[in-house]
């Protein structure tokens, strides 16, 4: 579950980026729940009784993918980079963005297998 202030720009963000599906979505509650694959994100807006001005997630999500070049080319010019492709020693080429709230989010692709 990633909080935000901002649930449909988040949809948004999912869905026209990187090709989630909105399965789930509950405006009375500033709810929804996404896909993509075997991947599922839940987003909300935290309640009342939680403080919470902004993201203070202090990780990131790691999603792996079966042609992770393809994506970054997709998304290379289109969002804020953490860092660009690149494969490491451990054999994962990876690469990370921000999501629109500022979550890091890593996309990686096991290489050594190939």
């Amino acid at each position: 579950m990633l909080w935000t202030n901002q649930v449909q720009e988040t949809i948004d963000f999912y869905t026209s980026l990187l090709g989630f599906t909105c399965g789930e979505k509950n405006d009375d509650w500033n709810w929804a729940a996404m896909h993509n694959g075997e991947v599922e994100i839940m987003v909300a807006k935290p309640n009342q009784h939680t403080e919470f001005d902004a993201p203070k997630f202090t990780g990131s999500l790691y999603i792996q993918v079966e042609d992770v070049e393809s994506l970054w080319l997709e998304l290379e010019n289109t969002v804020k980079i953490v860092y660009p492709i690149e494969t490491f020693e451990w054999g994962m080429r990876e690469f990370a963005i921000y999501d629109n709230n500022g979550y890091m989010l890593q996309f990686g692709e096991n290489v050594k297998e190939k």
